[in-house]
């Protein structure tokens, strides 16, 4: 049995790899897609159980992002994002627990070599990056969109001083670590978790792995709970620098 720690290649069109993280990727994707359409398809002013269910969770959510951003103006632009993060990553991560998913595909190169078709997402380190980038990026847009672009750079690139220009150097420094640190925290959890798995089913298939299904699930939803609550922290802080 062989356990790869890069995503592996299912198929190729044109230049374009297509890993089995990507597909996971895409059916997570399309699963958010047709539950957002079929949701706000037939909206009643009376609700029935499962439209209230869904209002309750979209409004206790946004009471909470509300909570930590402050003003409804901010958060009714900061919290589509941040709730966007949270549901996809946790998805995903839940997807690649499902029993069967990981024994769905056909034997690679050597002769103990499987190829998984599905593969959790996060589990592949160029999914995980693609998250931090788009978290910092983002970050970075609010506290443009908040103070201009020109202001909101000064504090990376400043010549007003030595110690100005030394400190915009290390705000940039940590602009980078935040990077690492998402896409790394995210990747080593979720692959250490995929790794436990395997190893558990292998060594004792029945029962046993059941605790540890149960455990990985959880850390599923901390993993997707802290990015999300990390972005709008980050968010939140580049907008009070914007309004000081």
């Amino acid at each position: 049995m062989e356990i790869s720690l890069a995503a592996e290649e299912i198929a190729r069109i044109g230049g374009f790899s297509i890993t089995n993280t990507l597909i996971l990727a895409w059916i997570a994707m399309g699963i958010l897609i047709f539950f957002g359409v079929a949701s706000t398809h037939k909206l009643t002013p009376v609700p029935g159980r499962i439209q209230n269910f869904f209002e309750l969770v979209v409004e206790q959510s946004y009471n909470f992002v509300k909570g930590i951003i402050g003003s409804d103006k901010d958060t009714e632009r900061v919290y589509p994002f941040i709730i966007t993060f949270f549901i996809f990553i946790l998805l995903s991560n839940w997807l690649g627990l499902i029993p069967g998913v990981g024994t769905i595909g056909m034997a690679g190169q050597g002769a103990h070599h499987f190829l998984p078709f599905l593969r959790a997402p996060a589990s592949d380190l160029n999914t995980t990056l693609a998250f931090a980038v788009i978290s910092v990026s983002i970050t970075n847009i609010f506290g443009i969109a908040a103070i201009g672009f020109s202001k909101h750079f000064s504090k990376f690139i400043s010549f007003k001083s030595p110690l100005a220009f030394f400190l915009g150097i290390l705000e940039g420094i940590a602009e980078v670590a935040k990077i690492i640190s998402f896409s790394f925290r995210l990747f080593g959890n979720v692959f250490a978790g995929e790794v436990l798995l395997i190893v558990i089913a292998a060594l004792i298939p029945y029962i046993v792995p059941i605790p540890f299904l149960g455990l990985e699930i959880f850390v599923g939803f901390i993993q997707a709970l802290v990015f999300s609550m990390l972005t709008l922290i980050f968010i939140k802080v580049a907008i009070t620098e914007a309004e000081h």
